[in-house]
């Protein structure tokens, strides 16, 4: 019998980076997939980041992750959006080359020292007294393990749907995953029944481009990885078509031929990114709908048409689709599908990502609920730590929502669980003026090098950017300036008589630092990067301050830890539906259990005296 310290299974976005994070730390890891040109698909629309996600890629690099980098190597067309509000709510994204994407993911992987990846179909695993300790495949062969990462996505008894045609599969051309759903059932895991759509992929060579507008990328492309200093890909521009009256009622005349609407789905979808069924329907009093036509590499002529995702038979999509500008005469090389699946109720989980009733057993991505090849990376990243972690019979590591995205997805996860497929908002972060994509490095580059996780390339890139910005500060701070030498250079202050330093000046308004070179011209020397960088930190440095109060209350909450086989159920005038609801989420600490739905100040207040009194009792 082979043995690991790791195994995941999986080769997607969450198990790619899975395996990864557990090799970084030194436990030789086991990547067992289907097939090892699956390795990093994208399966469905072409493209990384966006707002929220894109903060959670540039975490997921921070820590020295593989998705940033491999998605600027893949990338062509960049994007901020966001670009003309705050850099707290701008998102990086970028188009990227499906071809690309996964040639460079495999190159990531076949290099990972302490990584083998291993072909293979897992139907069971390896359980002894209730812990789970390695893997059996579809041949028999039996690989051990002191910790297993599942990572399914939507394989865990998949189903697709075209209009009334159903079949069993993960995605277009591969099969569910069934036999180890079954072991699953076994574990008596709270499970949901989730969906997820796509457009049918167009041909580009039968498009009319020139009826069409162009959504070009941006003139300077904002790159993901800390590590990345150009793009390499060729860059192209994307089509802007649009749906119109006759598309809708095509779509509604049809809608009874719809496996969600003909009742074929039982499973519940996105909302914030609905099918063109849902669409027609929900938003009724439109008459259009945009739809980006974005080419799924330089030199592929497939066009994946975001915004008509669909379930609808082979024929409606093809008459609804030839009803756009542009597209009259469109040929279908891969028609739309809706797909449902299994997926664990993340409650199950602690703040590890680890099943807390199954040891051995960590779960990430699509299998926790979520939607997003973002999130399901950053979760990747999250199991694949703790599970190397245990092996190595070192204390675990959890994100906190007060520094960083994946701390707050996380937490939402196994708080609250999901009622649909999470995905990832800027609006999701309570913190979200200190969490910005362009400082990810400063607040979890330390964690990485701390961990051992942070190659020498990462540890040197970010130490000498620390240094620039620790000499950018000095400079900044060491003289102030009275008020009219600051409005000689252009800048409105008050004449107040009070001296102001450069940082505090970056922190008004369109002050940059070129206003400030008018007045000390030794601040030249700081290159435009580490400019750039500072003027954002000095923009929200007062708010961040006051912010601070938040977070410090927050930690003190989170430091009060719940044992895993604390008794609810015997804490007098708590309610039965909070006792019930704590049951089953199982708290971690007691940040986690104030966010509970229902919970109130005084249920808080009744659960806090009874650990201290718990407490109090250990230690007497």
């Amino acid at each position: 019998m082979k043995h690991f310290d790791v195994i995941v299974i999986g080769g997607g976005h969450a198990g790619a980076e899975a395996a990864h994070a557990s090799a970084r730390l030194g436990a030789s890891t086991a990547l067992i997939t289907m097939s090892r040109d699956g390795i990093g698909v994208m399966s469905c629309n072409p493209a990384i980041g966006g707002l929220g996600k894109g903060h959670l890629v540039r975490e997921i690099d921070a820590m020295d992750g593989v998705m940033g980098r491999v998605a600027d190597k893949a990338g062509i067309q960049f994007r901020l959006l966001n670009r003309r509000k705050g850099p707290a709510v701008q998102g990086p994204r970028a188009q990227a080359d499906r071809a690309i994407y996964r040639r460079e993911m495999l190159s990531e992987t076949e290099q990972q020292a302490n990584l083998e990846i291993i072909e293979g179909e897992v139907t069971d695993f390896i359980v002894t007294n209730g812990s789970v300790g390695g893997a059996v495949l579809s041949d028999g062969l039996k690989i051990s393990a002191a910790a297993v990462v599942l990572t399914t996505g939507t394989f865990l008894r998949g189903v697709i749907h075209i209009g009334d045609v159903s079949r069993s599969g993960g995605r277009m051309g591969d099969k569910a995953s069934v036999d180890l759903a079954k072991r699953i059932d076994s574990f008596d895991l709270p499970l949901g029944r989730l969906k997820t759509g796509t457009p049918p992929r167009l041909d580009g060579r039968t498009i009319d481009w020139d009826k069409l507008e162009s959504q070009p990328g941006d003139a300077e492309p904002v790159l993901f990885s800390f590590l990345s200093k150009a793009t390499s890909a060729p860059q192209i521009a994307c089509g802007i078509t649009h749906t119109n009256e006759k598309t809708h009622d095509i779509i509604r005349n049809n809608l009874a031929r719809s496996a969600m609407y003909g009742g074929h789905i039982d499973g519940v979808g996105p909302r914030y990114c609905p099918s063109i069924e849902d669409k027609v329907v929900r938003f009724a009093d439109k008459t259009s709908h945009q739809v980006f036509l974005e080419p799924e590499g330089a030199d592929d002529h497939t066009i994946y048409p975001n915004g008509i995702s669909t379930s609808l038979p082979e024929d409606v999509q093809l008459e609804y689709v030839r009803s756009m500008v542009g597209l009259e005469r469109v040929e279908i090389i891969q028609p739309g599908y809706a797909i449902e699946y299994d997926y664990v109720d993340p409650r199950a989980l602690d703040l590890t990502l680890a099943v807390r009733s199954v040891p051995g057993l960590f779960l990430a991505g699509q299998i926790n609920g979520t939607t997003g090849y973002e999130e399901a990376a950053a979760q990747g990243l999250v199991a694949g730590l703790n599970a190397g972690l245990l092996a190595q019979g070192k204390d675990a590591i959890t994100f906190s929502r007060s520094e960083s995205y994946i701390g707050v997805m996380v937490d939402d996860l196994t708080t609250r669980g999901v009622t649909e497929p999470y995905r990832m908002f800027t609006s999701r972060a309570e913190f979200r003026l200190s969490l910005r994509a362009d400082n990810a490095d400063q607040r979890l580059t330390p964690i990485a090098m701390a961990l051992g996780v942070a190659g020498a390339e990462r540890i040197e890139s970010f130490q000498t950017k620390m240094a620039k910005i620790e000499d950018a500060m000095e400079m900044l701070t060491k003289s102030a300036y009275a008020s009219k030498t600051i409005e000689s250079a252009g800048i409105k202050v008050s004449q107040d008589g009070s001296k102001r330093t450069g940082f505090e000046l970056l922190a008004f308004p369109d002050v940059t630092f070129e206003h400030l070179i008018k007045i000390s011209p030794e601040l030249e020397i700081i290159e435009p990067q580490i400019r750039r960088q500072v003027e954002r930190d000095a923009l929200y440095a007062h708010y961040i301050v006051r912010q601070k109060r938040d977070i410090d209350l927050l930690q003190k909450d989170e430091a009060h830890v719940i044992p895993t086989e604390f008794d609810y159920s015997s804490i007098d005038g708590l309610s039965n539906e909070l006792k019930s609801k704590l049951s089953l989420s199982r708290p971690g600490n007691l940040s986690q259990a104030a966010r509970i739905d229902g919970m109130t100040p005084s249920a808080l207040t009744l659960l806090l005296s009874h650990l201290k009194r718990d407490s109090r009792k250990k230690s007497a």
